[in-house]
């Protein structure tokens, strides 16, 4: 596939150059292909690295760590930098024009030095379903869905600024969902008057909304393809009720080794000496390639076996969807939980407690009834921390020589390289499940200021209730993050404990520093922190937003071919 420089620049027909067409779509791949291998080690195409039983393989985190950096160097080597190349790089990778308005987005992204300005899949994926639709079906579920319970709805109309136009919010937390409001309405000050009019209905909650059917949505992006559109209201697509699993392809490690969703699934044995890393995040945390995902979080676990899946497609928003919803992503502030506050923070060197720290409340799960508390991912952590000190742990060996692996005692372990607890009592819960959490973890641990939690050098964030909303205080300090989210939207993803062991020891070394790489660690932590500060500012947050609502306006325009770009109209605009 050519790149943007290879392409021709001279115009071969009415003033437009050759644009090769997108390349095609991915299909799912099964969780066993391996699709490359360097070193021994296997990089599948499931989004995990399987580690070779060969006592003769390194340990594999430098070499996903040398992978990483290849990738992040050759997408920024790659990024455009003239609006010209980005109009091209665009119509390569979605096959049409770039939404009206793309010009002066392309003005915001160079007055902002926005660094990435071609990684917006992200809203490709989440607006291409919507061009299956008429522009007329989508106003219509559109207005619809406005109608829902806990909802509120942004607009603007010609001429006018960007406002709240509609909401049924409840009276509890009516505030702080219309803070949300405003905080969507504040990344877009100062570009409003580039975006065209629109209205967009909002889901106000830590959680999405709308769950989807894998043969419906394959036909709708069938038609948007196309050119054609598919009948909203009647599809003539057969549905019927399979839970979660409704939005896998069929041919996916989710329907082809099913998932008992009435019996807890067994924790990971504590000796297996079967490894794997991430070296994919997306990939890793999508439950279809990895069913087990369901029954270890309390997004999924909340719903049981799933909730029905609608015979439609709703175009709304949502703050942190998952790979099994439709809601459109959007950025916003409100992840950002407290301003980084660089001198509460030190340098690495004077950072002196180099345990694993977390605090946080037990969200992520209503604990009562018939939901499945136990198994949700906080209070495994707090399991995996705190629990089972009468087990050995099989790691593998972190120092550079030496056994593949090394069985520990986790009563020895765990105390000393784990500071993990939850502050103030149950939140989640009725009695007697309140006392029965007390029981089993520990609750009431000491605060810790930021000050305090910045002595660490290792801080773990997990997802509560939605996405985490510290991560982006936390990744801007000098501390190792390590994450665990289901959340795209959310960073990367640490699929099982035996994972963060081995990571941890990895960076932190034995008891008493033995084997530590320190030097990477420190270098992946400041390089943490300086990629929140270029790449993650409140201007690249405006950026995606923007250009995310020339999309959705485009979309729903009765004239999706007016509300497009035409870089190639006059002739001249080859540079």
């Amino acid at each position: 596939m050519p790149n943007a420089d290879s392409v021709p620049l001279k115009a071969k027909e009415f003033g437009r150059p050759t644009v090769p067409p997108p390349p095609p779509k991915a299909k799912s791949l099964s969780t066993h292909t391996t699709t490359s291998t360097p070193g021994k080690h296997r990089f599948r195409s499931n989004g995990l690295v399987s580690v070779s039983p060969d006592p003769a393989a390194s340990h594999p985190i430098p070499e996903i760590i040398a992978y990483a950096q290849r990738k992040w160097e050759g997408k920024l080597k790659r990024a455009s930098k003239t609006l010209h190349h980005a109009v091209i790089e665009y119509e390569r990778r979605y096959g049409r024009a770039p939404p009206l308005g793309f010009d002066k987005w392309w003005a915001y992204v160079e007055k902002h030095n926005v660094q990435l300005p071609d990684e917006y899949d992200q809203i490709y994926h989440d607006i291409e379903p919507f061009w299956g639709y008429t522009p007329a079906d989508l106003a219509r579920i559109e207005m619809d869905f406005e109608a829902n319970r806990d909802s509120y709805t942004l607009g603007k109309v010609a001429g006018g600024i960007i406002k709240m136009v509609n909401y049924s919010l409840p009276e509890q937390g009516f505030s702080y969902h219309t803070d949300g409001a405003m905080s969507v309405i504040e990344t877009l000050e100062g570009v409003e008057e580039f975006i065209p009019p629109f209205r967009a209905v909002f889901v106000p909650h830590d959680n999405p909304e709308h769950v989807f059917d894998w043969e419906l949505k394959r036909v709708i992006l069938q038609h948007a393809s196309a050119g054609s559109h598919l009948d909203a209201y009647n599809p003539q697509v057969s549905m019927k009720y399979h839970g979660w699993i409704s939005g896998c392809d069929p041919l996916s490690p989710a329907w082809r080794d099913p998932i008992d969703f009435t019996t807890p699934l067994p924790p990971p044995s504590p000796a297996s000496t079967t490894k794997s890393f991430i070296f994919d995040h997306r990939k890793a945390m999508d439950p279809c390639q990895h069913p087990s995902i369901l029954r270890h979080h309390g997004q999924f676990l909340s719903h049981h076996k799933g909730p029905y899946a609608k015979s439609f497609l709703v175009p709304s928003f949502s703050y942190s969807p998952s790979p099994m919803h439709q809601d459109i992503t959007l950025a916003h502030t409100i992840a950002w939980r407290g301003e980084y506050n660089e001198s509460d923070d030190c340098s690495w060197e004077e950072k002196w407690d180099a345990r694993l720290e977390w605090r946080g409340k037990d969200t992520g799960i209503w604990a009562g009834g018939d939901h499945e508390w136990r198994s949700a991912h906080r209070a495994r952590m707090a399991e995996w921390a705190t629990r089972d000190f009468d087990t050995n742990l099989t790691l593998l060996n972190w120092m550079d020589e030496g056994e593949t692996f090394i069985t520990v005692s986790k009563a020895r372990y765990a105390p000393a390289m784990l500071d993990i607890g939850f502050i103030d009592p149950p939140s989640q819960c009725r009695e007697p499940v309140c006392a029965a959490l007390e029981k089993l973890y520990p609750f009431y641990s000491m605060r810790h200021t930021t000050e305090e939690a910045y002595r660490y050098k290792f801080i773990l964030d997990v997802d509560g209730n939605g996405w985490s909303s510290r991560f982006h205080r936390l990744i801007s300090t000098r501390s190792l993050i390590f994450k665990s989210t289901i959340y795209p939207s959310g960073g990367s993803t640490v699929r099982r404990s035996g994972d963060l062991w081995d990571s941890l020891l990895w960076f932190r070394g034995g008891l008493n520093g033995e084997g530590a790489h320190d030097a990477e660690a420190k270098r992946i932590a400041y390089a943490g922190s300086k990629w929140a500060k270029t790449f993650w500012r409140k201007e690249d947050m405006t950026a995606y937003n923007f250009r995310l609502f020339l999309e959705y306006a485009r979309v729903m325009s009765p004239d999706r071919t007016g509300m497009s770009y035409n870089h190639w109209d006059d002739g001249v605009n080859v540079q």
